[in-house]
């Protein structure tokens, strides 16, 4: 790079003091054609080489130069070496012996007539000690700079490599151990720029990674458990009747058919579960009437709800006509879910207000049961898939933890949206929103 720095550096410098004698001879021009005009000729130059160097001198006295060249650009008599006078017929009258064609050339003109040449010998290459000195010079200063542009782009790169290729090599480094499942894996990256911003964002992620694996492994643990009971009592009493412990008569094959009911349950609800994670769940779209469907419901558990003294309020009209698109079967075992909810986690005697609000787009349900609530930290996830609250309203109840979140499912299905809230009487407020048919 140096050596193609030092060439092109010489190169122009030698186009520079080619470039300064042409205009060094348009200089000369004036001064030549007076002395034809005034002595009708040459006569007076040839064999004369002070009168020539005078004329040399004193042209270059008018000739600017930049202040910071006066003293490196050519001498005059560098320039007096190098200089010829030829005549009309371009044959020499005094100056260097070079071939007229090999200089550099300005004609002088008298009266519109050309009456000589004056020719520069062209520089080809550097010879003179000063203007190798001044080339010199040049270079040693584009060296320095050269070395100052390195040492800066040095700073630059390790400033990069600092500020923005180590925070990059983290964030990967760290993607790499989330897809390795090491959700515990964080960032401390201390700026404020988007790379910080970047670094907190991936922090949330795996924070976020890290509670659904925990939640991922505590239902999976539910799951089981609620698995493993009725499998165990089945075992046992089945181990009974074979040791004749028990007897096989109609009071054990109805405590193995509910066990196997409760199994069963579980299994449909994963099924649901797993069915809606991945947008397979059936669902057939028509128009229907949510109210109606929702009656039906509780009709269906009616006698349950009597049984666990539980009382209904609603504000239903045998007139409400609202329709929305949607699947009655799915919408029926919403509403299904939730009356299961309210039958295993509301105390006895206990109450269960349903009432309904519409506008022109939507339809608003609104069940309020009259408590337990769900603890403050739980009810913003009550409806998280992998979720489960470990209180009042537990395995103990006989829930598997499932029901709540294939209800936002089919409510999603929909196009609406579900809430939960705790009210002030230590209930829970299921709150259900659901467009309507425009």
């Amino acid at each position: 790079m140096i050596i193609i720095l030092y060439f092109y550096l010489s190169k122009n410098f030698i186009e520079f003091i080619n470039q300064r004698d042409v205009e060094m001879l348009n200089e000369l021009g004036n001064t030549f054609s007076i002395e034809y005009k005034t002595y009708q000729g040459w006569d007076r130059l040839k064999n004369n080489p002070a009168l020539l160097r005078k004329f040399l001198r004193d042209a270059r006295k008018q000739f600017d130069r930049p202040p910071a060249l006066k003293r490196r650009i050519p001498k005059e008599s560098y320039f007096s070496q190098r200089f010829a006078l030829f005549d009309a017929q371009k044959q020499r009258i005094i100056g260097n012996t070079t071939p007229f064609k090999q200089q550099l050339t300005k004609s002088i003109l008298v009266d519109r007539k050309i009456v000589g040449w004056m020719g520069i010998k062209k520089i080809e290459h550097l010879s003179k000690h000063q203007d190798i000195e001044f080339l010199r010079r040049q270079a040693n200063a584009f060296y320095l700079t050269g070395f100052l542009v390195l040492l800066m782009t040095a700073l630059v790169a390790w400033w990069l490599s600092k500020h923005l290729l180590t925070p990059i090599q983290l964030l990967i480094e760290g993607t790499q151990a989330l897809s390795s499942r090491q959700f515990k894996t964080r960032i401390e990256i201390h700026s404020r720029d988007e790379l910080g911003q970047l670094a907190d964002d991936f922090n949330i992620m795996a924070q976020t990674l890290y509670k659904y694996e925990e939640m991922r492994k505590q239902w999976l643990s539910d799951i089981s458990h609620e698995m493993r009971t009725p499998l165990s009592i089945m075992r046992g009493e089945i181990e009974a009747m074979q040791d004749g412990v028990r007897d096989f008569n109609r009071d054990a094959l109805d405590s193995l058919h509910l066990e196997v009911q409760r199994i069963t349950r579980i299994v449909d609800d994963l099924r649901e579960l797993s069915l809606a994670e991945t947008d397979s769940l059936s669902f057939k779209k028509e128009s229907i009437n949510p109210l109606q469907i929702l009656r039906q419901t509780l009709k269906l558990f009616q006698t349950r709800l009597a049984q666990h003294h539980i009382q209904v309020q609603d504000n239903f009209r045998l007139n409400d006509n609202i329709i929305l698109q949607g699947d009655a079967d799915r919408l029926s075992q919403l509403f299904s879910n939730l009356l299961e909810n309210t039958l295993r986690y509301v105390d006895s005697p206990g109450t269960l207000k349903i009432w309904h609000e519409r506008t022109k787009t939507q339809l608003t349900l609104n069940l309020i049961d009259s408590g337990p609530g769900v603890p403050k930290e739980s009810i913003e996830r009550l409806f998280d898939r992998l979720y489960r609250v470990e209180q009042s309203r537990n395995r103990a109840k006989g829930g598997s933890g499932l029901g709540l979140a294939i209800c936002k499912s089919i409510v999603e299905m929909h196009g609406g949206e579900i809430t939960a809230t705790n009210v002030p009487s230590n209930g829970l407020w299921i709150k259900i929103v659901l467009p309507l048919l425009k």
